[in-house]
């Protein structure tokens, strides 16, 4: 049966990663405001739910590559940074994606093989697919790092940034 054409993309294909990397891209953009603004190191805190940590890895003029996760209390590790997503922003091409996820699955069941699928393909597509989700639940949760950004529902810390398992960053400033 031929596919109609003016359906959205399939679900685990290429332009489907293309087209969600668009979103992410998007996405990003309103929690994090320009780039030239962006914060190196910062936590977004809202009330009633996890301060979100973004810390600037790279910038050059058409990329960012930021790491942004919230850090958990670990009875063995003292902190776990959790997803602890590895993202690439690509501003000349409107897109961005996750480069690497550090946290370990605990899903035994995750590894389910689709044969028709190429592994990478997939691979990628679920971890963009989980970015897509999250930043939109960040959304919802009233995070921001977009300095200037009002009404704020937020309080955003830039300075003296306490990242577990990291060096501080420089003196205190938040911003309401």
């Amino acid at each position: 049966m031929p596919r109609d054409i003016l359906a959205g993309p399939l679900p685990n294909s290429f332009s489907g990663l293309m087209e969600m990397y668009e979103g992410n891209y998007i996405r990003l953009r309103k929690l994090l405001g320009d780039k030239d603004s962006m914060p190196s190191v910062a936590v977004s805190r809202i009330r009633n739910g996890m301060d979100l940590y973004l810390q600037v890895l790279e910038q050059t003029k058409y990329t960012s590559t930021i790491a942004l996760t919230y850090y958990f209390s670990d009875v063995q590790e003292g902190f776990l940074a959790y997803p602890n997503l590895k993202i690439r922003i690509y501003y000349d091409a409107l897109q961005a994606e996750v480069m690497n996820q550090t946290h370990k699955r605990r899903d035994p069941n995750f590894h389910t093989f689709n044969y028709h699928v190429d592994p990478t393909l997939l691979k990628r597509w679920r971890m963009n697919r989980f970015l897509y989700k999250w930043l939109s639940y960040c959304d919802r949760q009233g995070h921001s790092f977009h300095i200037g950004a009002k009404p704020l529902k937020n309080q955003l810390i830039t300075k003296n940034v306490e990242i577990p398992l990291q060096e501080k960053a420089s003196s205190s400033t938040i911003i309401e």
